[in-house]
């Protein structure tokens, strides 16, 4: 080889040392120059206030408001964990049984996002980058409601047990309504473990199925229905509030109100609400796995819109199986991590056809064990009681009967039965 092509060799290697070992950015310094670019202006408002408003504003439960810069950013290092451990926003269900039209969850590009801002110093950006803050009627969800009703003022007791305490509103109204939206506000929410508010039909007074308006507990969002479904109110009706207070540590005062939006004509669908519950289990003393199921078969074609299931502290996770007339089965919703501080209903994208003798079953494990750090009292069996360290086993089913014609009362569901049968 003569010198010149040895030179131009040494040169094409020497070239192609420089691809593999050229000294330019490392992917980290990449990652951390592309972090700092992200503003909470440009890139973060935008995901809070979709995502985490609702609850994170002046007035609601969260600790602190994501309606500004200033109110967020002593919060960011918070915010990165809970972010990053997908503990906020806070969602249950297993994603492998169901979509759902209120899934809170953020998309893993959201929550990158968010950790790249927190790692790049929390930048706020330019002003000119802020979208316009979502507009949330002061006290409310659902917007401003059309009409609201209260019950008396209670002195709540520092400590000690409060029964159950029933109220009935009247609703003095001379027509049917239909409710689009209902939400129930507490003043004394601290000591509220929750309320249900039930709708008592002047015509047939003592039924008790399919009558639920609406609730509230700790998590739970307020019921609001796509257009074409709503809830029905017939003329001169009462409305029942079932109290369940749970003394906090100090003397509180509640009122508690419900605030209710109307449709302006009678819906397609009539919206209905059910447990499947079971009242005669026992969890033994230290079980730390003990399961508790509940039936319920439909009588009708029907659609279901919503689940929600119900347990007390040492409930652990929770199923709802439809077993179909043509001997499939499905699991509609699975939470395998159920949190008593997040009541949440789950709304499907799509309302879930139901076929006429489709029997539901619904699977609740408790954790009845010293491994339970919530267990008030693992020595003892635990059964069904109204109180926050006694047990229920409720999966709560919102639906519409597919026969039922608009305007029209549905068909009283059939009874709820607690075995197989």
């Amino acid at each position: 080889m003569n010198r010149k092509l040895f030179l131009i060799s040494i040169a094409a290697v020497a070239l192609t040392i420089g691809l593999f070992f050229q000294p330019t950015s490392s992917a980290n310094e990449t990652k951390a120059n592309a972090a700092k670019e992200v503003t909470f202006n440009k890139d973060i408002a935008p995901i809070f206030y979709k995502s985490c408003a609702e609850c994170h504003r002046a007035g609601e439960v969260a600790p602190f408001s994501v309606m500004s810069y200033k109110e967020v950013r002593p919060w960011a290092k918070a915010i990165k964990e809970q972010v990053a451990g997908k503990v906020m926003p806070p969602w249950h269900a297993d994603p492998n049984h169901g979509e759902w039209a209120n899934d809170r969850r953020l998309s893993q590009a959201e929550i990158d996002k968010v950790i790249a801002w927190v790692e790049g110093g929390a930048k706020e950006g330019e002003p000119k980058d802020l979208p316009p803050a979502p507009k949330f009627e002061l006290g409310w969800n659902i917007g401003k409601p059309d009409e609201t009703f209260s019950i008396p003022e209670q002195k709540i007791p520092a400590e000690g047990v409060v029964p159950y305490l029933y109220f009935k509103v009247p609703t003095n109204f001379k027509e049917d309504r239909w409710v689009t939206a209902a939400e129930i506000r507490a003043t004394g929410r601290e000591a509220m473990h929750h309320v249900i508010v039930f709708i008592q039909d002047p015509k047939n007074p003592t039924r008790t199925d399919g009558n639920l308006l609406a609730g509230f507990a700790p998590g739970e969002q307020p019921t609001m229905f796509p257009e074409g479904y709503a809830k029905k109110i017939p003329a001169g009706a009462v409305l029942q509030f079932q109290m369940h207070y749970t003394p906090s540590g100090k003397p509180v005062t509640d009122v508690t109100t419900i605030g209710l939006k109307y449709a302006k004509e009678p819906p397609k669908h009539q919206v209905l609400t059910r447990p499947v519950l079971n009242t005669g289990f026992e969890i033994p003393a230290g079980a730390s796995n003990h399961e508790v199921k509940s039936f319920y078969t439909f009588t009708e074609a029907s659609h279901i819109t919503s689940f929600m299931p119900h347990m007390h502290l040492r409930g652990k996770d929770f199923e709802v199986k439809a077993h179909f007339p043509d001997g499939t089965s499905k699991i509609l919703l699975s939470v395998p991590k159920y949190d008593f501080n997040w009541q949440t209903y789950y709304v499907p994208k799509s309302p879930v056809a139901i076929p006429k003798g489709t029997k539901i079953e619904c699977t609740a494990h408790y954790d009845n064990s010293v491994s339970n750090k919530y267990n008030p009292d693992p020595t003892k069996a635990v059964r069904w009681g109204d109180q926050t360290w006694e047990e229920m086993m409720i999966g709560w089913l919102s639906y519409y009967n597919d026969g039922t014609a608009p305007g029209k009362p549905a068909d009283k569901p059939a009874a709820i039965t607690t075995s197989e049968k």
